[in-house]
């Protein structure tokens, strides 16, 4: 009898101990992902070789997307000028160019970056950097930069709600890496080699 009772209190543990590792909540700035080309993620519902091929993607960008919640973003307290941001929320925003690609006058090879900006009202210093699968840029190190360029701030004429980030073909081999919240934007030119 005692060994029944203690194999019940046993298997009644085991179970608390599994509900107790339950899946995370949703979280409040969900993760997205953005191809260039856009629709690469559907490549493989192409008609044609030659469709699939046009589709392979060559930029994937994956970052948080925080609400903006009637908050003050540029120059106050969730993105303050001088700063370095992580954009977006959570862990850094990450890159991965499938293809070597130029940034200002930087070659990178292709591969996996952080990236972030220091932000002002009138523009970005956007950084790509080796540091990977970090929280924020709570640990900033500008020496692990391999590149940097600066772009001018855009206006929009509606707030936007939520950290976004979209990418273009601006020019033949030429993606611009559009980045935008509430009523500020900045495009960062991309050249693909």
């Amino acid at each position: 009898m005692l060994k029944k009772l203690l194999l019940s209190m046993a298997l009644i543990g085991s179970a608390f101990t599994l509900s107790a590792q339950d899946f995370a909540e949703l979280d409040k700035s969900p993760l997205d992902a953005v191809y260039y080309p856009a629709r690469a993620a559907f490549r493989s519902f192409a008609k044609t070789d030659s469709a699939a091929v046009a589709l392979e993607p060559k930029i994937r960008v994956l970052y948080s997307r925080p609400y903006k919640k009637d908050r003050e973003v540029w120059g106050g307290d969730l993105a303050p000028y001088g700063d370095a941001y992580r954009l977006g929320a959570n862990e850094t925003a990450e890159i991965q160019f499938l293809v070597p690609v130029k940034i200002g006058d930087q070659v990178l090879p292709a591969g996996r970056y952080s990236f972030g900006a220091i932000p002002t009202a009138d523009e970005w210093e956007v950084f790509f950097s080796l540091d990977l699968d970090g929280w924020g840029v709570y640990a900033y190190k500008p020496e692990h930069n391999v590149a940097t360029t600066t772009v001018p701030t855009q206006t929009m004429a509606d707030s936007m709600e939520n950290f976004s980030i979209t990418m273009f073909e601006a020019d033949s081999g030429m993606v611009h890496l559009k980045m935008g919240w509430d009523k500020t934007f900045v495009e960062v030119p991309i050249e693909l080699l």
